[in-house]
């Protein structure tokens, strides 16, 4: 069960780590990434083997106690100088050698099963001191008790309180108490009262330190007071096989909750729609919209008085270029993408308004983020609105303005001017002929009349006041039609500007906070 759970919190740091790549600290993701290392390398090797160190500082008795367990006497002790300058192992049981290897272990020693303690499987060092005055002596130190399953920290009634042992050692252990063991050794040199006095202050220090699960014994490598009990406890996670689970759960653990704090609280929730609202009122200004569809509404105008108008005035119409195109937005071309408009540049203020509205939208969706979340997540959107100008022209270039449209009226209201005007015309020849005819004092024909009036004059006087009306009626539904059609080009123009503030602006930031949160509970899940 303890694997499966050391399994799943592994997965889970991954993800954090993957998560918060180029966003936490790059301190923190190497530890995390050490720590997942290890775990491989350590779950990899051998699982009946549990590797229990014993470090301290100078003159604590490490050595001497290393001896006691061992019951040979394989380390030199020493008491003013550091006498241990490399790492030291004993061994119980067989197939030790590879851990040790990966331990960079090469000072080896077997020892023979004790009776009555179980300790096949354990695996023994005593480290170089803590505080020696040798560099290389303390790398070699700090560098297995990274790496061994249960820390064993011997100290001594003198120095069992230095501030410098509990702030550089024993806190970064915090959430590690389920495998350190802290040894007051040399008790027989204190008074019952005196040892009782110690212990119960230094079981305070630790608990201080963030290891209030760590065990606190009092022993004497000397004497051999409270060894055996130290023994027992050594062969008990020996058999056990569970220390080097433990530890590698500690330390994901720690990484972990240190991932989570790097990534703050859940960022609040808010609402999206008046902050996008406001950047797309601002690219549509940057973009030149209105402009555009001020063109949509003159162009249709254009058309459709050229396509209902009288006849013989639509070519006054023509006369005026069409807006749409001075903007050069009625020419098709096969590659979108390169498609440009012939749009007038936004003023700089303008301009300046549309990347102040970006900075703004990106500040509200991220606030409350870590800041380097945050950072992130503007230099993303910085980067891709570097050529924001041509994303937008080329947004508007893309869009169906309708300025091909022709609406099937056009052609019923053109039809019934043509035979307006063909009327109009019959009657001015009719009329032309019976002018002719009388100027010549030739007989004419019999004029047919309607309700007293001459039919060629009805068609005149009718067509000419039928095409202006038709004209008039014309142009106030093109008004109309024009109108609607710029309210179309609008929403299709703030549809397209909306793809492209989301494709620049609103993804990038979506994509950091998403990576945030992943980061955030796959962190907790690995901490719990």
């Amino acid at each position: 069960m303890a694997r499966l759970d050391l399994t799943a919190r592994t997965a889970a740091l991954e993800t954090a780590v993957s998560a918060g790549t180029a966003r936490l600290p790059d301190d923190l993701l190497d530890d995390a990434r050490a720590v997942l290392a290890h775990t491989a390398t350590r779950t990899a090797l051998s699982a009946e083997h549990t590797v229990v160190a014993l470090a301290g500082s100078t003159g604590s008795g490490k050595s001497s106690l290393f001896n006691a367990i061992a019951r040979a006497p394989l380390a030199r002790p020493g008491i003013t100088r550091p006498t241990t300058g490399r790492p030291m192992a004993v061994v119980w049981g067989p197939g030790a050698d590879p851990l040790l290897s990966w331990l960079e272990v090469g000072d080896r020693h077997h020892a023979a099963d004790r009776t009555g303690v179980a300790t096949d499987g354990l695996v023994l060092l005593d480290l170089p001191d803590h505080d020696s005055v040798v560099t290389e002596h303390r790398a070699i130190a700090e560098r297995l008790v990274e790496r061994v399953d249960l820390l064993v920290w011997v100290v001594d009634p003198q120095k069992y309180a230095d501030a410098a042992l509990h702030e550089r050692y024993l806190r970064p252990l915090a959430g590690h108490g389920d495998v350190v063991v802290v040894v007051l050794n040399q008790i027989d040199r204190l008074t019952p009262e005196e040892a009782t006095a110690c212990l119960a202050d230094l079981r305070r220090l630790v608990a201080e330190d963030g290891l209030s699960s760590a065990r606190v014994l009092g022993v004497s490598a000397t004497t051999g007071q409270g060894v055996d009990e130290l023994d027992a406890l050594l062969g008990q996670a020996a058999a056990r096989r569970e220390a080097a689970v433990a530890r590698m759960v500690a330390d994901v653990r720690g990484v972990a909750r240190r991932i989570a704090d790097a990534c703050g609280d859940k960022v609040p929730e808010r609402s999206q729609d008046a902050a996008r609202s406001r950047l797309v009122d601002a690219l549509e200004a940057a973009a030149g919209v209105p402009t555009v569809v001020d063109a949509v509404r003159g162009s249709a105008n254009r058309r459709a008085r050229a396509a209902t108008g009288w006849p013989p005035t639509r070519w006054i119409g023509r006369l005026r270029v069409d807006p749409l195109r001075r903007l050069g937005l009625t020419r098709g071309t096969d590659r979108p993408d390169l498609a440009r408009t012939s749009v007038p540049r936004a003023s700089p203020t303008v301009a300046a308004r549309a990347q102040v509205a970006v900075r703004e939208y990106v500040s509200t969706m991220t606030a409350g983020a870590p800041q380097d979340w945050a950072l992130a997540a503007r230099e993303r959107v910085t980067d891709r609105t570097g050529g924001l100008a041509d994303e937008l022209d080329q947004a508007v270039a893309g869009t169906e303005l309708e300025a091909a449209r022709r609406p099937r009226w056009w052609g019923v209201v053109s039809l019934l001017q043509w035979v307006v005007l063909g009327a109009l015309v019959v009657g001015l020849v009719w009329l032309g002929v019976l002018a002719v005819l009388a100027y010549l004092q030739l007989p004419a024909p019999e004029t047919p009349a309607w309700r007293g009036f001459p039919w060629p004059t009805l068609l005149v006087v009718g067509g000419a006041a039928v095409g202006v009306v038709l004209a008039l009626a014309s142009r106030v539904a093109g008004a109309l039609g024009a109108r609607r059609r710029a309210a179309r080009a609008r929403r299709r123009l703030r549809e397209s500007i909306g793809k492209v503030a989301g494709r620049l602006v609103w993804l990038p930031v979506a994509e950091e906070l998403s990576a945030l949160t992943t980061c955030r509970v796959a962190a907790q899940v690995a901490a719990t």
